[in-house]
């Protein structure tokens, strides 16, 4: 028996393929915020060094439940990094040291992600699949509020 046909979800192809393209960016992205945990330097080390720390934590949180939400949609996910790297609209990072140029850069990518996951939620609506809804909602709450304290925090950076 296929996981559909006991939820009765009718997957769309708009949400799937949104999905799809928000793992692809969470990857790419989880991937910079190593670089900028692995290599932050100077004013702000400790505070930033940490807060990369938490920032990929909940990034690869995040990578592993937009993966099985695919699945439970019967979608398999994307593995590769050579597709990801293709498909993201967040782009690979060269090495970044300076913490105010880390903060940026996160700001960047939250802004596409907050974008994408605006998008999911609204097509996931319009198919009644309310547990992508409120996924994307999590999502959305959180990145809000780390976008008003980064914000905040940059601003003595």
């Amino acid at each position: 028996m296929k996981t559909l046909t006991v939820s009765g979800l009718n997957p769309s192809n708009q949400v799937t393929n949104a999905l799809s393209q928000l793992l692809a960016d969470l990857q790419v992205h989880y991937t910079n915020l190593r670089n900028l945990h692995w290599n932050v330097k100077g004013h702000g080390f400790f505070i930033l060094h940490e807060k990369y720390e938490d920032l990929y934590d909940d990034t690869a949180a995040k990578v592993d439940e937009v993966a099985e939400r695919l699945l439970q949609l019967d979608v398999t996910p994307e593995h590769r990094y050579s597709v990801y790297l293709q498909q993201s609209q967040v782009k690979e990072l060269d090495v970044v040291q300076d913490g105010k140029a880390g903060l940026s850069y996160v700001l960047d990518a939250l802004k596409t992600l907050i974008a994408q996951e605006r998008e999911i939620l609204s097509k996931a609506a319009d198919n009644s699949d309310e547990v992508t809804v409120s996924m994307m909602s999590d999502y959305l709450k959180g990145q809000e509020k780390l976008v008003w304290m980064l914000t905040a925090f940059m601003q003595q950076v």
